[in-house]
């Protein structure tokens, strides 16, 4: 519920705050000292159109702040989570701004927000019911969740039961969908995969396997060049009696021989027959090196063009063979996921017959009791109205067929007629602004506690009343606001006198300018407003006395 309402430089408020209780608050004064006003703030408040008309004259930019309670609202906090909202002991602030030059601003919390978030918020926080604002009646969708909050608890489980079902089955016609629209551009991306694995398989790379044909290609290229060097080393290591090897033999045996006399050249000697040792191991496989040193010119053509293949391979799949034999991998898992693509879409289709089974049922069941209560709804609602001032108005509810969605099969919508042998046409296309607010009272009447946002503020409720109809009206807002936070601006005295708190809103001239005052009445003041409203300017002691009376009798 609101709890505080501050308004800064809107059209002739300079400047008003009030606070707000649970139950009836009644807002009087005379004709043209603001009163809507405070109706049009709380609307932009909570997101509605912004128009820079609104803003004071001579002021750069009108403000409006709400304080809300969300504490007993769990669709509200429920939203406050969902777009990271902080609150402070469940206390929503918001904040509405307009420039002169017609730019507009939210915030929730201190933090931006699109104004469309903040219209979406303010319709789970208040109902605005005036002249021209009666959003969620005027709507006919909204007709079909006022039907199902009457029926109660046996609605909302059907219904809950219809939106699993439906979203089970929402889901699986969408992947079924997808499978079937995307049939062709599997069946081609097989064929891709199909060839890609062939080719690759028929490759059949090996890991490293290009830098060692790489090796081998180069020395196939320059088998002469190495014919020649490595034949004029294995000449000056061994062939003849001035080759290294002879040299190296000679010295080893010499020192062997001087050894006898000077054991301490021993390191010398190790040293050089490792040497000679290793020479002639060197000269062994330099020899096999230099035998197989033989032009192959079809080998060489084979490995080049085995070099090509894998180069080829490179290009397409990756740049090593082990990259190349990782995409084998992953295109084959892909293959067989898309070749197994048919038992999965056979799959598809069983599973959403059973979910439209699934659906059907609750479905028809819901309709069905829709069916059964709608007359009984529209006799609780028309019983209302005839209390209200409106003795012959007809409200039919009117369920058709449509294509299943979360709320059911049933299209619902509210059939007005407010005069005897009119036919009843849509609530939302003839009802004026006084009737809408009639019908809504006598609709928030027989939903008392069984549904709605927890604040409900009406403009003009009371337009074309008087007497006992008037009595009525008030009798039903006080019994309203035992479930709700009930607003009412009024220029009725029964309907004042049945308020728990009573705001009177005033027109002064200050510093030559008229703005707008709001005040809460104390007890005394209260008796002298719906005195005045009785009586008009000339408030005698009779008017006094009456008014007394009404609030006794409302007491």
């Amino acid at each position: 519920m609101i709890l505080e309402l501050s308004v800064d430089n809107i059209a002739i408020i300079e400047r008003a705050h009030i606070e707000l209780g649970s139950g009836f608050t009644a807002i009087t004064g005379e004709t043209g000292a603001g009163k809507s006003l405070l109706v049009d703030a709380i609307g932009l408040a909570l997101g509605g159109r912004a128009d820079s008309q609104l803003v004071r004259s001579g002021s750069s930019r009108g403000v409006v702040a709400l304080v809300v309670d969300l504490k007993s609202n769990p669709e509200a906090l429920q939203c406050c989570r969902e777009l990271g909202v902080d609150l402070e002991d469940g206390k929503l602030f918001v904040q509405r701004e307009i420039t002169a030059e017609g730019r507009s601003s939210a915030r929730l919390a201190g933090k931006m927000i699109p104004v469309g978030i903040l219209k979406r918020l303010g319709d789970l926080l208040v109902d605005l019911h005036g002249q021209h604002d009666h959003q969620s009646l005027l709507d006919p969708e909204s007709h079909i969740d006022f039907l199902d909050a009457w029926i109660g608890e046996a609605a909302h489980e059907l219904r809950s039961r219809v939106s699993v079902a439906f979203d089970q089955a929402a889901i699986l016609r969408a992947k079924l969908a997808s499978s079937r629209r995307s049939q062709r551009d599997r069946e081609q991306r097989i064929d891709i995969l199909r060839f890609q694995v062939a080719e690759i398989e028929a490759s059949d790379p090996k890991p490293g396997e290009g830098d060692l044909l790489r090796a081998q290609l180069t020395r196939l290229q320059h088998m002469e060049s190495l014919s020649t060097s490595s034949a004029e080393a294995l000449h000056g290591i061994s062939a003849d009696e001035e080759s290294a090897l002879v040299r190296l033999g000679s010295s080893v045996r010499a020192l062997e021989s001087s050894l006898l006399l000077d054991p301490s050249i021993e390191p010398v000697l190790e040293s050089l027959r490792s040497a000679l040792y290793a020479l002639e191991d060197g000269a062994r496989e330099l020899g096999s090196y230099v035998e197989g040193l033989e032009s192959d010119p079809a080998l060489l053509e084979k490995t080049a063009e085995r070099i090509d293949a894998l180069n080829k391979l490179r290009r397409k799949y990756g740049d090593t063979e082990e990259a190349i034999l990782g995409f084998l991998h992953e295109a084959c898992v892909e293959l067989q996921e898309l070749e197994g693509g048919e038992a999965c879409e056979e799959e598809l289709e069983a599973g959403l017959g059973r979910a439209e089974r699934e659906l059907a049922g609750p479905s028809k069941d819901l309709s069905n009791l829709r069916q059964e209560r709608a007359r009984e709804f529209s006799t609780s609602v028309e019983t209302q109205m005839r209390d209200l001032a409106m003795p012959r108005a007809i409200l039919e509810t009117r369920l058709s067929l449509k294509a299943c969605d979360p709320s059911g099969i049933d299209s619902v919508e509210f059939f007005f007629s407010a005069n005897a042998g009119e036919p009843a046409r849509p609530l939302s296309k003839i009802a004026s602004g006084g009737e809408i607010s009639r019908v809504m009272l006598a609709l928030k009447v027989v939903l008392a506690g069984k549904a709605g946002v927890p604040t409900m503020i009406f403009d003009e409720v009371d337009s074309g009343l008087g007497g006992q109809a008037a009595a009525v009206v008030a009798r039903k807002l006080e019994e309203l606001a035992h479930n709700y936070q009930v607003v009412t601006i009024t220029h009725l005295p029964q309907i004042a006198s049945r308020a728990e708190a009573h705001f009177k809103i005033e027109k002064e001239l200050q510093g030559g300018r008229s703005i707008t005052v709001v005040r809460r009445l104390d007890q005394q003041e209260r008796v002298e407003e719906i005195a005045r409203m009785l009586a008009g300017e000339e408030v005698g002691q009779s008017a006094l006395e009456n008014a007394r009376e009404l609030m006794r009798v409302g007491a």
